[in-house]
């Protein structure tokens, strides 16, 4: 340990994920009348203060005067806050612990809750220098000692001087009084704690941004709680990812960035240039012009289903391994589905647009009910399949096509061919991948071959379908109604016009590509996307990959374990194997998987090795990309 240096940390929204005057509010305002009024106001206060657009002082009587606080809800707020520690330093606990002497915490919170926190991490409460409460006679947390510097303006640049350290001193922290240490010369450097919060004014004042504390112990390499620099590890998410995502990929102790929209194919091409994970949607093409740019890209997630918008191939050639989220969203297509089918076949989509115009067309005529009629799915995967499932328990009979030897589910009836479900299905519903065989799977001989007045669906993919032919068979009469989730050509943001040949058709459903898009969903495929892609950073499993072989591998335990991705090409793996052989490395555990295309080796091996047998490793004939894990 090296007593010259000094760590100053703040508390609210860095040592912990929130701050604790707003949890207090939580507790103690929980059957307020004002309740919500009361705490919206209580964080416009936090974040104007910590923004330094408010003196400090205002701000802290201002929100003591709302909070209705006692001292009776101290306990329940510590425990509270015992659960909001940061991620990143329950994760580097051991810093704490080696360092306690020489850290401190400067807070304008207060004591009473703070020291029970950190105590829990070695931290002397000597070391922690913040607010105290004043309570009156009836216990009401309403005052606070006002001799206490750090209750004024400016405090915590007077607490530094009075402590007087000597040697270096580094402050960590998400506001604008943290930085005036460092602008008050009291400081070597200010790092801004970007994990919790953000506050543009703060970040352009700091030294350093820190989106996590493995970013700053790898800068002052004093990281010794994980296994490879996190930190470093850049994630770019677009398109509105969900926040779960966001939120896991930041614990993990990733450098994460969003992007709401898409990204054109030049705009990607720039900004992936050092990016290690790329988190897309449907709209944003991965190309091969873009993948040249990616010469950090250890993985992409897609957010959905499909990944025909990324060059899986590419991809491959790059050992960059692809996850989607192929089961994330199957219920939310497969409801969407069931309820445009009995739109369409009650006639609704007219009769609505013939109330909102003042017109009562009150009549039986072209309704009918889905009970009894032939539904024929195209494409039984894992949405067609299970919308046979709940298809058949609201009465239909199920008629299913599928180039895949399938089985089939409940009562369904597989068909022989496209057109022997095209002739016998009452309602054509399509469920089938992006791949380019399936352009215009239906067109002007298909559409013929549809019994006349059928219903035709697609949610599957824009290209699928010929829809001029579509519009044809429509405005005749042939198909009576259609749902259409999917288009060739899909507006990049919610901004841009949409423009179809099936806009202003009778009995006809446009959605905006929202089949997958529920709430449920998207949580779902935030949760299961990010998580394929941390065990694949982790410990080289590439379960679920798309274009990758699949491997699971066990934990890695007492030993080093060294992935290599190489061209698939014979004597690969006994080149390896001699590498380690001549270095005298012990093989504690090999797993191997190939494809047409790449191998991919897993060894582990014991702790003794040395960097000759990473730059052999690195350099065998038809390597495309080395890492070890520890």
């Amino acid at each position: 340990m090296n007593n010259n240096r000094h760590f100053v940390i703040d508390f609210d929204s860095t040592f912990t994920q929130v701050e604790a005057l707003d949890i207090l509010g939580e507790i103690s305002l929980e059957n307020h009348e004002e309740r919500n009024e009361r705490l919206q106001r209580l964080s416009d206060l936090t974040n104007s203060g910590m923004a330094g657009e408010l003196s400090f002082r205002e701000s802290l009587e201002q929100r003591l005067a709302l909070l209705n606080a006692e001292e009776q809800h101290l306990p329940k707020l510590v425990d509270r806050l015992k659960s909001k520690v940061s991620t990143s330093f329950i994760r580097n606990r051991e810093f704490f612990e080696e360092n306690h002497e020489n850290i401190y915490i400067i807070s304008n919170g207060f004591k009473e809750f703070i020291v029970p926190i950190v105590r829990e991490f070695g931290i002397r409460e000597e070391n922690v220098f913040a607010n105290t409460f004043l309570t009156d006679e009836n216990g009401k947390l309403n005052n606070f000692d006002k001799e206490n510097v750090l209750s004024s303006n400016n405090g915590k640049v007077e607490m530094l001087k009075r402590l007087d350290l000597q040697g270096d001193v580094y402050v960590i922290g998400d506001g604008y009084t943290d930085y005036e240490i460092k602008a008050a010369g009291l400081a070597n450097k200010f790092y801004a704690f970007t994990e919790n919060v953000e506050r543009g004014n703060v970040l352009e004042k700091a030294d350093h941004i820190t989106p996590s504390l493995d970013e700053f112990l790898y800068l002052h390499k004093m990281n010794k709680a994980i296994s490879y620099p996190k930190n470093r590890i850049k994630v770019l998410l677009l398109e509105n990812v969900h926040e779960d995502a966001v939120k896991i990929m930041k614990n993990e102790g990733y450098n994460v960035t969003t992007i709401s929209g898409a990204l054109d194919e030049e705009e990607l091409a720039e900004k992936i240039k050092d990016v290690s994970v790329l988190g897309i949607r449907s709209k944003t093409q991965v190309t091969k012009k873009v993948l040249e740019n990616a010469n950090r890209l250890i993985a992409v997630g897609a957010f959905c289903i499909g990944t025909n918008q990324i060059d899986l191939e590419e991809c491959l050639k790059k050992g960059i391994a692809v996850f989607n989220a192929p089961f994330s969203n199957t219920r939310s297509v497969v409801e969407l589905a069931i309820g445009e089918i009995i739109f369409l076949m009650r006639g609704l989509p007219d009769r609505l647009a013939e109330m909102h115009e003042g017109n009562w067309n009150k009549s039986a005529n072209g309704s009918r009910e889905v009970r009894g009629k032939k539904l024929g799915i195209v494409g039984y995967g894992n949405i067609g399949s299970q919308l046979s499932v709940v298809a058949e328990a609201i009465g239909f009979d199920v008629y299913y096509y599928d180039l895949m030897e399938k089985l089939a589910l409940g009562n369904a009836t597989k068909c022989k061919s496209l057109e022997e479900l095209l002739k016998v299905s009452d309602i054509v519903t399509l469920h089938v991948d992006g791949r380019k065989e399936n352009e215009n799977l239906i067109g002007e001989n298909e559409l013929q071959l549809m019994k006349d007045g059928a219903v035709f669906i697609n949610l599957s993919r824009g290209h699928v379908v010929d829809l001029k032919a579509l519009r044809k068979y429509l405005e005749s009469g042939k198909i009576r109604g259609a749902g259409v989730d999917v288009f060739p050509r899909e507006p990049k943001t919610n901004a841009e016009q949409f423009e179809s040949e099936l806009r202003g058709v009778k009995n006809v459903i446009l959605t905006p590509h929202i089949g997958g898009s529920t709430e449920e969903a998207q949580v779902n495929i935030g949760n299961f996307v990010p998580g394929k892609i941390i065990e694949y950073i982790n410990t080289g499993s590439t379960t679920n990959s798309v274009n990758f072989p699949n491997l699971q591998l066990p934990i890695l335990e007492n030993a080093h374990r060294l992935i290599h991705v190489h061209h698939n090409r014979p004597g690969i793996i006994a080149h390896i194997n001699n590498v380690l052989s001549d270095h005298d490395c012990n093989i504690v555990g090999q797993y191997l998987k190939t494809n047409e295309t790449i191998g991919y080796v897993i060894t582990d091996i014991d702790k003794a090795y040395n960097e000759e047998v990473i730059q052999e490793m690195k350099g065998i004939d038809g390597t495309i990309r080395f890492r070890v894990l520890y």
